[in-house]
């Protein structure tokens, strides 16, 4: 009698998934109710803004819920005729994905056979290696230097059979950036058989002077770079799931081939164009981040811990000098959800989202009660 599927799992499925460990997501807030009885619970674990969709993306959304009976356009051709237009680029050159994550996963399926490698910086996105390794690809990963990502260390991992190099700005989970010098260093030495991913997913949220632009600095300049970005942070739509990617024709068309159809639903679609036109909305959002961050950073600190700087995106991390996730467990208990970081690969680390002004007091409260780290003492 043939055995079992549990029994036979290890060869039934290929060594690549066997071998996997899978992306952990934040813990949602009804779970967490439901688990521990309490009725107020604050998340502030996975970068997501803390208000929700723009006006007019709401309004685009209604709108859009008697068409649900139809399949949603493909090809995004309004969204990404938006997107090309508003960014000084043909149409061909923009790619749409279910959220800049499943285009770091069409990338790989277009581009990584079994034994070929991707390079980026650790701790860094897990979905970098993760998708890298469902493929039977290999991960390079290179340690941060002072919590940044270390361009000339990732130069030195590239090899013959690296394909793809990750450069993640800000990096998540540290919050922190390269200058523009830097990354021009890195684009004038970047062998030309790799193709650069700059990773921009929180790009609106930075009026940095120094931060650098993928689009206009590098992408327009003929270098061979992906840049992603999304509307799941400061748009307000992670729940939609809607990325983008920039970058030369012949990568958007590789992506079309490999990306799941009708993977952008209406709604998503509707929401994301609606939200091209709310610059006021966007910039206000920007200004209470920036405020919002310096009040949780002045919170961590009065507690004892220290965040990695300077954090530029919609979050901070800290070093707790221990397993975190006691420490997790012990704020849950409080009502409050923030991410131990052990699948970016920062087993010691906690990271956690700028939110509004009572989160953030319901947050120093829990940590009122929850006792010191080992880094506090």
């Amino acid at each position: 009698m043939a055995g079992s599927l549990a029994e036979i799992a290890d060869s039934f499925f290929k060594p690549a998934v066997n071998d996997l460990v899978p992306y952990e997501p934040g813990k949602p807030v009804e779970e967490v109710q439901r688990e521990l009885g309490l009725e107020r619970v604050v998340k502030l674990a996975s970068n997501e803004g803390p208000f929700g969709p723009f006006p007019k993306a709401r309004e685009a959304i209604e709108r859009s819920v008697g068409e649900l009976n139809r399949y949603p356009d493909g090809g995004a051709y309004r969204l990404r005729a938006a997107l090309a237009e508003r960014l000084d680029l043909r149409f061909e050159e923009v790619a749409v994905g279910a959220g800049s994550d499943g285009l770091v996963d069409c990338l790989c399926q277009a581009m990584l056979e079994p034994g070929a490698e991707i390079v980026c910086g650790w701790p860094s996105f897990p979905s970098y290696a993760i998708d890298a390794r469902k493929l039977g690809a290999v991960p390079r990963t290179v340690p941060l230097r002072d919590s940044r990502y270390d361009l000339d260390a990732l130069l030195e991992a590239v090899g013959q059979r690296t394909k793809i190099v990750y450069v993640c700005l800000p990096n998540n989970p540290t919050g922190t950036t390269n200058t523009r010098a830097e990354l021009d260093a890195y684009f004038d030495r970047v062998p030309d058989h790799v193709l650069t991913v700059l990773d921009q997913a929180y790009f609106e949220y930075i009026d940095e002077p120094d931060y650098p632009d993928g689009v206009e600095e590098y992408l327009k300049r003929g270098h061979r770079v992906v840049v992603l970005r999304t509307f799941s942070k400061i748009y307000g739509l992670a729940g939609l799931r809607v990325g983008y990617a920039l970058a030369a024709e012949q990568v958007v068309t590789a992506i079309g081939k490999v990306r799941r159809a009708f993977d952008i639903t209406t709604p998503a679609q509707e929401a994301a164009l609606a939200s091209l036109d709310s610059p006021e909305e966007l910039a206000r959002r920007r200004a209470l981040n920036a405020e919002g961050r310096v009040r949780l950073e002045e919170i961590l600190r009065e507690h004892g811990l220290d965040p990695a700087g300077p954090a530029v995106g919609n979050f901070l991390f800290a070093e707790l000098g221990e397993d975190s996730r006691p420490f997790f467990e012990r704020l849950l208990r409080e009502g409050v959800i923030v991410r131990p970081t052990h699948g970016f690969g920062a087993p010691e680390a906690i990271r956690v989202t700028v939110g509004t002004e009572e989160e953030h007091e319901l947050l120093a409260g829990a940590l009122d009660r929850v006792g010191p780290t080992a880094v506090t003492g």
